[in-house]
């Protein structure tokens, strides 16, 4: 992609996608995501009612009456975007392509955490991990983002989402928001995810287009696996064939919705000709 079309891309996301962070998310995310603990603020006289954990015997025994400690919950939160850019994600049909739904929603994600003042980074994925990028603060990070998700390819090789789980674990050693956007095509992850959602605040936003789910009567036509290449002739009048293409799709969103309810994480479905912005304020609005 040429430079000048690939900034014309960044001001176009951003300004679509900031506008629905300012004007949309940011009551829902501020609200929606917690701060990882609780900061010390001051030591104030004790009250009738306070918890008695909470009293300052040091303080108590300099004055000879009761101080306590205030805590003020910590707001500043790191938010990670693991991002699945293997071929798959190329894939669509309808409206755009799952890579294109998933760069919009990672730069809505972006720009909602630094309008909360939170810092961002980015792991792209595919067989392996592509790239890493550190979490900071600020626009000029986030367009930094949104450049490289429109940018970034991985081959061939397939979806590891276990080991770019088990990258993450290794180097964010603090708590943070993380969002694990992919089509979800990967061999067992279940482990991994469990391993995260210990330490980390998960969230999976699976992304998927129609023809993922449903084959069209075309006729006979070639279908590729784009995460290997092999490519198969199939004859999709045949009601069997649809319905054999269906119901794999739907035991594969089944073990998606299982290792992310048995590992405690949240997971979302988005499909790619749909409006992922009820979506995600109605999943906003149920963590509140």
């Amino acid at each position: 992609m040429e430079t000048v079309e690939l900034l014309k891309k960044v001001r176009k996301i951003e300004i679509k996608t900031k506008g629905l962070s300012n004007h949309i998310f940011s009551g829902e995310y501020h609200t929606a995501f917690k701060g990882r603990g609780m900061n010390f603020s001051e030591v104030r006289e004790y009250q009738f009612g306070d918890d008695t954990r909470s009293i300052d015997w040091n303080v108590t025994a300099r004055f000879s009456h009761p101080f306590v400690k205030v805590f003020e919950e910590e707001r500043e939160l790191t938010v990670m975007l693991l991002v699945d850019v293997s071929e798959s994600s190329l894939f669509g049909t309808v409206k755009q392509r799952k890579k294109d739904l998933i760069t919009e929603i990672c730069a809505v994600l972006a720009f909602s955490a630094i309008h909360n003042n939170d810092k961002v980074g980015l792991i792209f994925f595919g067989g392996k991990v592509e790239k890493y990028i550190p979490p900071k603060k600020g626009r000029t990070h986030i367009l930094l983002i949104i450049r490289e998700l429109l940018a970034a390819r991985s081959g061939r090789g397939g979806t590891d989402i276990a080991g770019t789980l088990k990258y993450f674990n290794n180097v964010m050693k603090k708590k943070c928001i993380v969002f694990l956007l992919s089509d979800f095509i990967s061999p067992d992850y279940r482990d991994a995810l469990t391993i995260a959602s210990k330490k980390h605040d998960v969230v999976g936003i699976h992304v998927f287009d129609p023809r993922d789910r449903e084959l069209p009567p075309a006729g006979v036509i070639s279908l590729e696996d784009a995460e290997t290449g092999s490519a198969k002739w199939v004859d999709t009048s045949d009601k069997q064939v649809r319905h054999f293409y269906t119901r794999k799709f739907e035991e594969h969103l089944m073990y998606c919705r299982g290792a992310f309810l048995k590992s405690g994480a949240d997971l979302i479905s988005i499909r790619t000709d749909q409006d992922y912005v009820r979506t995600l304020q109605s999943f906003f609005a149920t963590r509140i």
